[in-house]
């Protein structure tokens, strides 16, 4: 018997679905309020609903608001291709292309930017709701929400290269608990995922790249996790944003460059960054700000150099001496990390500098050890072909020399912490008398 609580929007009578998906959902959530109104009918009441996004292009015009829970909005394919490759190859090479456009079941945001700046108001899906319970258990699965085109931002770069446009994917302003978004593909967003005040969120098999931040955790949060994700920010945002967050997990994520950091946690404890591959073409890839008891471990870092022409020069604003781990806080664990900084020596910043790999700013009793850094000076080449281009960069391993590096940096404000197997005593930079320190040896020592 078919239920009254899964929709489909292609066969729902109010509104069109090509023309306008956002009017033809917000009259299916009405329909579910109109509908489901008891609070406790035989141990139940209020079950929601599931809306179907079958394959296909949907504009959305109108901002989807939800506000209640238990609503679960689904696709068949979270469509995801590279509109930025499609973008930069020229204009008249795209008739040989196979397909022009992301796919699946895609949601096309032509929401017009706010005039007044107010970045809720360029968000695809709204979702907010008080009073008690938080709202709980809306889900996203398995398709597209793409924000088309980026628009000019003064800085000179080609429009669809900056990674403006005020769109956001999915914007929940208000408390919620247990929401899910899985398998989902988002590109060209300026934000992909805003999310606040989060309890038990899950992130999980997403495809979140070309978008301007990824992900962004505000507000605070709790025993949520970021998981399996593949996720590339641009240089003005986050891959992986967090604040004042607790018991957080950020594991198993493939973090693509351009991000201006591939992971960043301000005010977050008691959370765990693990088993990660990050990938940055510029310093401070994770950063630690004000966060204390958190354990990064056994994720693989690559820092490199941008081999795609169009974004030759772009940067974070962030110099070799930044670090490519950057600790503000205390009793934090760094153990088991790979450390691969393959880089041209004529550009580093500033110029004759060594970089540094691993930093503490600030804080006491941090715990650092068996950490392996590469460190290797290359000489930096690009390409018009960002896929080959990469690919290449990524294969290379041969170099002309090994590159000097600071391992370890311990700048006065930070204390009382304990360095193991993490770089040479040549390599490690620490005032002996308030910190404790067990080198790795070096060859014949």
């Amino acid at each position: 018997m078919p239920s009254s609580n899964y929709y489909d929007v292609t066969t729902w009578p109010v509104g069109n679905p090509s023309k306008d998906v956002g009017e033809v959902i917000n009259s299916i959530i009405a329909d579910i309020k109109g509908r489901q109104t008891g609070i406790d009918v035989d141990n139940g009441g209020k079950p929601g609903a599931v809306i179907y996004i079958p394959p296909g292009d949907y504009h959305l015009r109108t901002q989807v608001v939800i506000d209640i829970s238990f609503l679960r909005i689904e696709g068949s394919g979270h469509g995801f291709t590279s509109s930025s490759i499609r973008f930069n190859v020229p204009e008249d090479e795209w008739p040989d292309l196979h397909e022009l456009w992301p796919g699946g079941s895609r949601i096309i945001v032509d929401i017009p930017p706010a005039g007044d700046g107010e970045e809720t108001k360029g968000a695809a899906f709204y979702i907010e709701r008080s009073g008690s319970p938080r709202i709980s258990s809306v889900e996203f699965s398995n398709f597209c929400i793409d924000g088309l085109h980026f628009t000019p931002d003064g800085s000179g770069m080609p429009a669809e290269n900056t990674y403006v446009n005020g769109k956001t994917g999915i914007y929940v302003a208000s408390a919620n608990d247990s929401f899910r978004v899985t398998g989902m593909g988002f590109v060209y967003l300026e934000n992909a995922l805003t999310i606040y005040n989060a309890d038990a969120l899950s992130i999980h098999d997403n495809f979140i790249a070309e978008s301007g931040s990824c992900i962004e955790l505000r507000g605070w949060g709790q025993a949520s996790k970021i998981t399996d994700n593949l996720v590339g920010a641009g240089p003005k945002g986050y891959s992986i944003y967090a604040e004042n967050h607790g018991g957080l997990l950020i594991t198993a994520n493939n973090v693509f460059p351009r991000g201006a950091s591939s992971v960043h946690l301000n005010g977050v404890t008691r959370s765990s960054v693990t088993n990660n591959r990050l990938h940055s073409f510029y310093p401070g890839m994770v950063v630690l700000a004000d966060s204390s008891e958190n354990l990064v471990a056994t994720n693989h870092f690559l820092r490199d150099h941008e081999p795609w022409t169009p974004f030759l020069g772009v940067d974070n604003g962030l110099d070799d001496l930044t670090g490519l781990l950057c600790v503000s806080g205390s009793n934090n664990s760094v153990i088991g990390n790979h450390f691969s900084q393959i880089i041209d020596s004529e550009s580093i910043r500033p110029a004759g500098a060594t970089p540094v790999v691993i930093r503490l700013m600030a804080g006491v009793a941090n715990f650092i050890s068996s950490n392996h850094a590469v460190a290797m000076d290359v000489r930096s080449t690009s390409s018009d072909a960002c896929f080959s281009a990469q690919v290449d960069a990524l294969l290379a391993t041969e170099a002309s020399q090994a590159l000097a590096v600071t391992a370890v940096k311990v700048d006065p404000a930070s204390a009382r912490n304990t360095i193991l197997d993490s770089g040479t005593d040549a390599e490690v930079i620490a005032d002996r008398a308030v910190n404790a320190l067990r080198a790795t040896p070096g060859i014949g020592s």
